[in-house]
């Protein structure tokens, strides 16, 4: 039998589903969350949201040189980084406040 008898039982489902539903509006939140990465001093600019969706890109003219496209591509792919991890942290703490800091696989 299950500690605390059925009261208990059906104590922990309704905290299980408040849970469940607690991680759904999160997540929901997080997806329209907006952050920000930047390279190159803010030359390269990249706001992505939280479903990894990248929703704009800023590029100053004066990083623009056709001689060395090679330093363009890695300032954005250095922006882009920024911002995933940016996107992974937040997803990271949104969980932790829900969890009591457990980590449980694949939530986020």
């Amino acid at each position: 039998m299950f500690p605390g008898g059925k009261k208990g039982m059906k104590d922990l489902m309704k905290q299980a589903q408040k849970m469940q539903q607690d991680l759904a509006k999160a997540q929901e939140e997080l997806a329209n969350k907006i952050v920000e990465g930047s390279s190159g001093g803010g030359m390269v600019t990249v706001k992505m949201n939280g479903k990894n969706q990248i929703i704009s890109l800023k590029i100053d003219k004066e990083v623009v040189d056709p001689e060395d496209v090679e330093m363009l591509e890695d300032l954005i792919i250095a922006a882009i980084n920024e911002a995933q991890e940016k996107i992974s942290q937040t997803s990271q703490d949104e969980l932790s406040k829900l969890t009591g800091g457990i980590n449980i696989p694949g939530m986020f």
